[in-house]
């Protein structure tokens, strides 16, 4: 049986990913700070590691056939980005173990792509841009040099999961209970989404697809590519009525950004909302066939579930 170490465990992907190869029939770890295995992820085994202890780490992932890094500092603390990147290459050099990697759009910098494919070149203008395509170079380094396999699957902003710190629970969602529907942005904007349960299937689609892949491959996760006025729809027919339309106040953020760091490192990346894009991927059906798509009503029903919204049936007017 394959076994498969969850990096990131307690993390709102981690959980996910963990779960879905659980019930492929994978045997996973949960490796976590406190060795602890999260409730969605029941039949993991646990295991206690630090991923900015490079001897840990390894010793948390000895025997591993792969190695999921689903590590995720908060905002604030990016800076431990890369030294995890490269206590994980030593895990898998030391494990012999397939690295898998959920890329993000943030490598593609401002103004951004409106169609992004695997052959889009990078361009980041942000901190965590640069920090993000430093992690890639990293990765395709140990590649290229023969001493890491990794395969990178690239998704937009999640919604969905349990936990909390996505854009959708933190404001798109905060005050459905109210009513309101937070746009982050223009609401009639395109913005890459992704569904994580989706997500997570397609890293075990790769997973089990390996004779398709190259040594080192980047592959784009098409997920809804999608307006807030068609999340916003969305939503209201889950949660059975209307829902009055706001937007987030930035201007606030923005004055308090030289105070406040979190507010900083949000303001940073405010383009993404500003700005319209969408993942396309040739690839990826290639090498996996059909990629997982969950239709955005009961994706977002679902999402809305795991945050503890009430919903109620649906009614259609008239």
């Amino acid at each position: 049986m394959t076994k498969i170490a969850i990096l990131g465990a307690n993390g709102r992907l981690g959980r996910v990913v963990g779960k879905a190869f659980i019930d492929a029939g994978f045997d996973v770890r949960a490796v976590t700070r406190t060795g602890k295995v999260p409730a969605e992820m029941k039949g993991a085994v646990a295991v206690a590691g630090d991923a900015l202890d490079r001897e840990s780490l390894s010793r948390a992932t000895q025997g591993a056939d792969i190695i999921f890094n689903g590590l995720n500092p908060i905002y604030t603390d990016w800076g431990k980005c890369l030294p995890m990147a490269e206590n994980v290459m030593a895990a898998c050099h030391a494990n012999n173990a397939l690295h898998l990697f959920p890329g993000t759009v943030y490598n593609y910098g401002s103004p951004m792509p409106a169609v992004i494919t695997e052959e889009t070149p990078f361009h980041p203008t942000t901190e965590k841009g640069r920090i993000r395509c430093a992690m890639e170079d990293l990765f395709r380094g140990e590649a290229e040099a023969g001493r890491v396999r990794t395969i990178v699957l690239r998704a937009g902003d999640f919604f969905g999961g349990t936990g909390s710190g996505s854009w959708f629970d933190l404001v798109v969602a905060a005050k459905m209970s109210k009513g309101v529907y937070t746009a982050p942005g223009p609401a009639d904007l395109t913005h890459e989404w992704a569904y994580p349960p989706d997500f997570a299937v397609g890293f075990v689609g790769l997973a089990r697809n390996l004779g398709k892949l190259g040594f080192y491959e980047a592959i784009n996760f098409p997920g809804h590519a999608i307006t807030d006025l068609d999340m916003k729809a969305a939503a209201e027919k889950a949660l059975g009525r209307k829902l009055k339309l706001s937007f987030m106040p930035w201007w606030v953020l923005r004055a308090g950004s030289p105070f406040v760091a979190m507010w900083r490192e949000i303001v940073s990346m405010s383009y993404l909302r500003f700005e319209a894009h969408r993942l396309v991927s040739t690839r990826l059906a290639e090498v996996i066939g059909e990629i997982p798509h969950t239709p955005l009503e009961q994706a977002v029903k679902q999402a809305l579930q795991d945050i503890g919204i009430a919903l109620v049936p649906y009614k259609a007017a008239g």
